[in-house]
């Protein structure tokens, strides 16, 4: 029985030393992090590997609910995914795991709350966004990508990888302005 954990924070300048010091401190004998959207698990790499390597009676274990997901579906299919090889997934803040019935209704019930809690923030970005625009102050999201830089390091033939470093980005990232730059061309 091994337990494995998994750290995961929204955006690159954010920071999941914390959350892995944790993890440790919990007793995982394997930590994962990665920086991308809980929103959905399209792009989360580490998340797959983690549930491809889960053997029978090994522990996924992550600090919140909203580090493995912020989409009740999204969850509960993560953790279902996991009792398919025989695993268990524990939650650490608060202290919610599957090894008992209670802790599925308990997920659930969380999982609901963190959709809840992720619509409200867009809810409430939405209409701070539409106040900053009627007043006029509105100049729109920061730029955090250069997509210029990266387009010209494609062009040049260079890997994706080292554009990624280059330009302080995922790889994902590389790949949906380089797509992106293709798909512009085609039409």
């Amino acid at each position: 029985m091994t337990k494995i954990g998994y750290a995961r924070v929204s955006t690159i300048d954010q920071d999941f030393d914390i959350q892995q010091q944790r993890l440790k401190a919990e007793g995982c004998v394997i930590v994962r992090a990665e920086k991308v959207s809980g929103a959905s698990r399209e792009g989360r790499q580490e998340l797959a590997t983690i549930i491809d390597f889960l053997r029978d009676g090994d522990e996924l274990v992550v600090t919140r609910l909203d580090r493995l997901g912020r989409d009740t579906r999204d969850v509960l299919n993560i953790v279902h995914e996991c009792e398919q090889r025989g695993a268990f997934v524990t939650i650490l803040d608060p202290h919610v795991s599957t090894r008992g019935e209670m802790g599925h209704v308990i997920l659930t019930v969380l999982g609901m709350v963190a959709q809840m809690e992720r619509r409200f923030i867009k809810e409430r970005q939405r209409e701070g966004i539409q106040k900053a625009k009627v007043s006029g102050m509105y100049k729109g999201g920061k730029a955090r990508l250069d997509h210029m830089m990266i387009r010209k390091l494609h062009a040049e033939g260079a890997a994706v990888s080292a554009i990624a470093k280059a330009a302080n980005c995922s790889r994902m990232q590389v790949y949906r302005v380089v797509k992106r730059v293709s798909e512009t061309c085609t039409t």
